[in-house]
């Protein structure tokens, strides 16, 4: 593990993470600026999750086909970046729809292929990702608490700025990671393919529980900002509660490798499901009440740490290595689906039935997912 390009890594990780930072909280508040209704920004929001139900799939058969993953990486990137610079010609509904979808087609082949170089480099210590993972969290705790103060001083029309600095980021790091290849040492053959491997026992039940995550994070990562200003916080403060929540997130990362050395990653799935469904009834009932809003957000940490730490090594641990990319790719596309759907109802929910109900229908997904996993996922030893 001595060549384990450790800070390569991290800091593609921290720039990638950091443009999500830039966009969960904010992407919303800023569609709100130019004047769009609470259900257009749901669509706006909604168009980069269905994109990426296809976009992965397409993108992670091509990394497995020809290896060329890290290619895919730099092109994603660059791509990335180009396409959302189009942001600059208009800001009608009709051409941010299709800034929206463009951008996120590259944007979405960047992450599952990164993953599957990650791993490959760590080899035979999955469990080391989490290490290496937390500067993203970093990086999206700095975005934060920068835009929430930057936003503060000067109009949220220097906003599409801000995340073209971010993109061009992640193109330079892309271009500073050294290639890897998924290795089959020590693994057995893998006959039939990715989709046998998919119809393994409690495989299918995971990517399901994958799509409900999501889609319970639908009214959080829409309108929370917009919730929250509504009950009186400042974005100053807005953001330092963003940031809480990933500061909860890194701590989580920093203890996962104990934690999948003791426990199995089915009970750590179900855990983390089981406190989401409190996050959002913390998050849509109570809100207004500043220590409720703060446990809330330190539940980020099983919510997304947990959660996405034991969801890599289940999928790491389910597909050869011939199949790591489609893996990941299905994961981002589930993932995607879930997304979609939650910012979707959350859009046409909010106005209509409320923050509460809204909440409380995310609080009932994260709810059946910790059902199906506790019923359907077989016990792992960790």
């Amino acid at each position: 593990m001595a060549t384990l390009p450790y800070w390569r890594l991290s800091g593609f990780y921290l720039f990638y993470f950091a443009l999500l930072g830039a966009t969960a909280p904010f992407l919303a508040l800023y569609f709100h600026h130019l004047g769009f209704s609470s259900a257009r920004i749901g669509e706006l929001v909604a168009i980069p999750m269905l994109m990426r139900c296809v976009a992965p799939n397409l993108w992670g058969w091509l990394g497995d086909y020809t290896g060329q993953r890290l290619l895919i990486v730099r092109l994603g990137a660059l791509c990335t970046l180009l396409s959302f610079a189009l942001i600059f010609v208009s800001q009608s509904y009709a051409w941010l729809a299709l800034v929206m979808a463009l951008h996120a087609f590259f944007w979405h082949a960047v992450l599952p292929q990164f993953e599957v170089i990650t791993f490959a480099h760590l080899r035979d210590q999955p469990e080391r990702y989490s290490q290496i993972r937390l500067w993203g969290s970093i990086g999206f705790i700095l975005t934060v608490v920068i835009l929430g103060r930057l936003f503060e001083w000067l109009s949220l029309d220097i906003y599409p700025v801000a995340l073209i600095v971010v993109m061009a980021g992640i193109v330079l790091c892309s271009l500073w990671v050294p290639n890897a290849q998924p290795s089959s040492q020590g693994r057995a053959p893998t006959a039939g393919g990715f989709l046998k491997q998919l119809r393994s026992p409690g495989v299918l039940a995971f990517y399901a529980c994958v799509a409900l995550m999501q889609m319970s994070h639908g009214p959080y990562y829409t309108f929370l900002t917009l919730h929250l200003e509504d009950l009186g916080y400042s974005r100053g403060v807005i953001g330092l509660l963003w940031a809480l929540g990933v500061v909860a997130e890194v701590l989580m990362f920093l203890a996962m490798r104990r934690i999948l050395l003791t426990f199995s990653v089915r009970r750590v799935l179900m855990f983390s499901f089981a406190l989401a469904a409190l996050r959002w009834l913390l998050l849509g009932s109570f809100a207004e009440h500043l220590w409720v809003l703060l446990l809330a957000q330190v539940l980020h940490a099983a919510t997304f740490g947990s959660f996405h730490a034991s969801a890599m090594t289940f999928v790491q641990r389910s597909f050869g290595p011939g199949q790591q990319g489609q893996g990941q790719a299905l994961y981002a596309t589930l993932a995607g689906i879930g997304g979609a759907a939650g910012a979707l109802y959350a859009g046409y929910s909010w106005n209509t039935l409320g923050p509460t109900i809204t909440f409380s229908m995310a609080s009932v997904a994260a709810l059946a997912a910790a059902v199906i996993i506790a019923t359907r996922l077989q016990e792992d030893r960790p």
